[in-house]
Formats: C-alpha cells, structure tokens, sequence
C-alpha cells in the first residue's frame, strides 16, 4: 500500500449519486458530495457531475481505487417463489433481501398462468425458486419449475429449495440461465440463507450492473453495503437498528437475536436472522410518497404536517413528479418531516416483531412473531431526507416502542447516531478492501 492512498467510493442510489473521498493509510474522510442520479439519460452523467463537486473540496482528479455500489434505476428486483408464505416462501425472502434486493413479486403453492404473465410483466433480475425441505414436497416446486420454463424474459433463476429435486429442476430449466444453490430451509424451522445470498449477489455483478450502464466496478447493491457497515459497527456497539429513508424505498436494518425476552412467551413462526433488513418498496421520500399516504393514512401525514389534507395531496403529487425536489419553504420542510416519521413508523413497525394475547385450553397464553428488539440501545438514521431534517431526534421517536400500539416489538430506548456525511454504504464498500479504515472512519464520523 502507498503511504498515502486515497479511495473513492460511489453509491449509484435512485434519486443521488453519492461519491465519498477516503484516505485509508491514515483514515479520514476526505470529501463528499452528491448529484442527481440521471437514469433517464446516462447514470455516468450524474456520477461526472457529483465528480466535479468532490474535486472542488478535494482537488483531487485520481485516486489509488474506485469503488462503487447500486440501486439506481431499481436497484437489484427479486421474485421469490415457495412453498408455503409462511415457510419457504419466507425463508426465499430473507435471503434476497439480506442480499439487497427489492423483492418485486412474492409467490406461494403452484404458480398459475396468471401468476407467469405477471412475473414476466414484472421482468425481474433475478427469479429464486424454493419449496420444500430436503427429502419433503417436490410436487409443487417441480410443477413451478415446469411453469417457467416457458416464460418470456431472460431473467436467471436460482434453485434453492428441496434437493432431492434438484436434478429434474435442472433437466427442466436446461434451455434457461439457471443457477443450483443449497436450499433455503433444509428442514422445517432451520434458515440456511446464506449461501443464497452469497449467490444473488455474484449474479448481481455478473450480469445485472452492466444492463444499468454502469461504467464503473460494482461491487454489491447498495443496501448489502449499508448492511456489511451495519454489521461492522455492531461489533463495536452491540445490537443495534439502522433506517435508511431512500427516495424509493425505506430500508430497515437490525442486528439482534430478538428471541422473546421474557421466559413465559411462547415463539410462533420461522427464527429471525440476526442480521435481519426489510425493504419497504411502496414507502419512499419521492418516488413512492404516495405510498406513504396509503400506509399511514392522509389524515395522519398532514396532523403531523400541521397542514391541510389538500395541500399534502398535492404536495405528494409534485414530490412523485419532481424527485429532485428539496424542501426550500418552512411548509415544504414540515411536510417532508411528516412524510419521513410516517415512513419510519410504518417501517419500523413492519420490521419488528409483535406479541399477542390468546387464551388456550391451559389459560392466558403470550406468543411472539418475528423479532423483540425493546432492548436495542443504538439506533443510526441515514438518508438525505433524515440527514437534512433538523428535527432528528422528533424523528426518531416514531421509531420507537408506543403505549398506543403496545404490541410492536420496537425500541423502547435508545442512542441516536446520525450519519451525517452518508457514509455507511460507502464504508461497506470499503471495508472489502481497507476494514480498519472503514471502521475508524465510522468511529471519526458516526459513533
């Protein structure tokens, strides 16, 4: 390594084009800056532009390496098939979006001609076929193998389900790019993800960054960046929750084992990853504002406005038209603030766990879904709407556990970290090549 090495790291994201300048010999932060993301012309377009900034901070033209992750025009756009929604079907949709995918299209049992017609509509990056445990059901997964094989679109398919089925699958699917990967719940109750993520995310460098048009190296997509930096500044923080309120989407981050807390309550479904993310893909500050109208309500996101109905419909309206839009007016501001606490209370409480109150044949009984995370301590924000808001710490209270929904599993107290420079995905990003830099500089500028 030279003495001094300087490192660029780009996130190619859906509305900006982040680029971040690193000196990893002595980690710092050099520089950052951003541009709109051009996906309608040439995404290069926006890089060159956020480029031109940088050096105006930095002066620096070249640097030792360039780095770079994305979720423009998209991001990475999964359809995952199983066997029961509860099970496989779950178990597929872990391992994409612990891979940073958007899952696009979840499907259960036998696919229909109906459900070809919209997988083909949908026209997906990546497709992952599951179903079954080891030695289980093989009816339903070959007969929706039988099912896409005929399917329009040149998306690839990942085999991940029962391998006592794998060989006819691939005899099945031999005119169309399939990959074989270990199932994703060899037996029932036992998560083996891993390697499928491992394998969506190579196909991802493969195949997918260069139908972006993307010029530069790509190593992962955005959010399995941000998750690689959550991961890392877990080690150093313990347990922890990160929210990403995007232009698109709002990914939720957690890193607990989120078993019941209590000895008395009973766990009901699949176990959690202790490394868990959620993608919301109908919640996002621009492109799917109104989404957040839908999920939380009109009447919720101008109360909290402190506007009328009317002027946050038509608000939204712009926002969906105009993504480049920065709140400018104390107005425009407040509806943002509204627009970001309603999309990380609807995100959060997705991503949590709940417990509820039923009664058995041996009495009162306690039963817990998904993860308990009341006793996270750390919370990080990140994403331009929160990192430009300068009520951060209002925000992070829809964020938290509530006495009006008692049965969220969120926070019930906790630190708030800010990544102010919008670092985590390029810190990621880093760590692949540089790791102890990446975490001094997350100490220098988050912790």
């Amino acid at each position: 390594m030279n003495s001094t090495e300087n490192v660029l790291l780009i996130d190619f994201g859906s509305t900006y084009t982040k680029v971040i300048a690193v000196e990893t010999s002595e980690p710092k932060l050099l520089g950052n800056a951003s541009a709109y993301t051009t996906i309608k012309t040439d995404v290069n377009e926006g890089l060159e532009n956020a480029l031109k900034e940088l050096s105006k901070q930095t002066g620096i033209r070249k640097f030792h390496k360039r780095i770079a992750c994305s979720s423009a025009a998209g991001g990475l756009r999964m359809v995952t098939c199983g066997l029961v929604p509860d099970l496989t079907a779950k178990a597929a949709t872990m391992a994409s979006m612990g891979a940073g995918a958007k899952v696009v299209g979840l499907y259960s049992y036998e696919l229909t001609e109906d459900d070809i017609k919209e997988i083909t509509d949908t026209s997906p990056d990546i497709l992952l076929l599951t179903g079954g445990t080891d030695g289980g059901n093989k009816k339903t997964i070959l007969h929706n193998a039988k099912m896409l094989a005929d399917a329009f679109g040149d998306f690839p398919i990942i085999v991940a389900g029962n391998r006592n089925s794998s060989r006819e699958i691939m005899e099945i699917l031999k005119n169309r790019r399939t990959y074989q990967c270990e199932n994703v719940m060899p037996a029932i109750g036992t998560l083996n993800i891993e390697p499928a993520r491992q394998l969506i995310r190579e196909i991802f460098l493969e195949r997918i960054v260069e139908a972006k048009g993307l010029s530069e190296v790509v190593l992962m997509p955005t959010p399995a960046a941000v998750l690689v930096a959550t991961q890392l500044l877990a080690k150093e923080l313990g347990d922890m929750l990160v929210i990403d309120v995007g232009g698109a989407t709002t990914d939720i981050y957690s890193i607990s084992d989120g078993s019941p807390q209590n000895a008395g309550v009973i766990y009901k479904g699949l176990p959690e990853p202790y490394t868990k993310r959620t993608v919301e893909g109908d919640i996002g500050m621009r492109y799917s504002a109104s989404g957040i109208i839908e999920a939380a309500g009109l009447k919720r996101v101008a109360d909290l406005a402190k506007s009328s109905e009317e002027t946050v419909s038509e608000h939204v309206k712009h926002l969906t038209k105009h993504t480049e839009t920065l709140p400018k007016t104390n107005e425009e501001k407040n509806l943002d603030f509204s627009l970001a606490a309603s999309a990380i209370e609807t995100a959060t409480i997705r991503h949590a766990g709940s417990i509820e109150e039923v009664y058995t044949s041996s009495g009162r009984a306690l039963v817990q879904s998904g993860k308990d995370l009341t006793n996270i301590k750390t919370i990080v924000m990140t994403g331009g709407a929160l990192l430009n808001s300068k009520r951060q710490s209002e925000l992070v209270e829809h964020a938290l556990y509530n006495d009006m929904l008692p049965q969220s599993l969120r926070p019930k107290k906790a630190k708030l970290l800010i990544d102010k420079h919008y670092i985590l995905a390029a810190m990621g990003l880093l760590s692949s090549h540089a790791p102890k830099a990446a975490i001094e500089i997350m100490k220098s500028n988050i912790i």
